[in-house]
């Protein structure tokens, strides 16, 4: 999860508790700092998904998701976009961009917990066929 907002990074792995399954989740509170740690992390290291919060300081989450797009072996990494609101106009510039989706932050955990089991449930069952 890339995030500068330390609040809703606790949020996201709260909600992510909440699952009751294995999952290790990596923070990043910036662009520069995400790229930094998946240009550098093993090669063998393989993220299941990334999570961006649109707006974020220096580098907005649309410049993020270009940047990670750009490192070769995670071009087909589901990238989803996380904010508070969404125009049509972003989504759609996020999809363009090759987001996997944009995601209202919704306005409680247990939502949140469910569009995570939705949205994780779905990109196991197609890494399984």
């Amino acid at each position: 999860m890339i995030d500068d907002d330390e609040d809703e990074q606790e949020i996201f792995g709260m909600a992510l508790q909440d699952l009751d399954i294995c999952i290790q989740l990596e923070y990043a509170m910036s662009t520069p700092k995400a790229i930094t740690i998946l240009k550098n992390v093993k090669m063998d290291y393989m993220p299941d998904c990334i999570f961006i919060d649109l707006n974020m300081p220096i580098f907005n989450g649309l410049v993020c998701l270009q940047e990670i797009k750009k490192i070769d072996r995670l071009h087909n990494i589901p990238v989803f976009i996380y904010s508070t609101l969404a125009e049509s106009k972003m989504v759609h510039k996020a999809k363009t961009l090759g987001a996997a989706d944009f995601i209202v932050k919704p306005a409680n955990i247990s939502h949140l917990t469910e569009t995570l089991r939705t949205i994780l449930s779905n990109i196991w069952q197609s890494a399984a066929v």
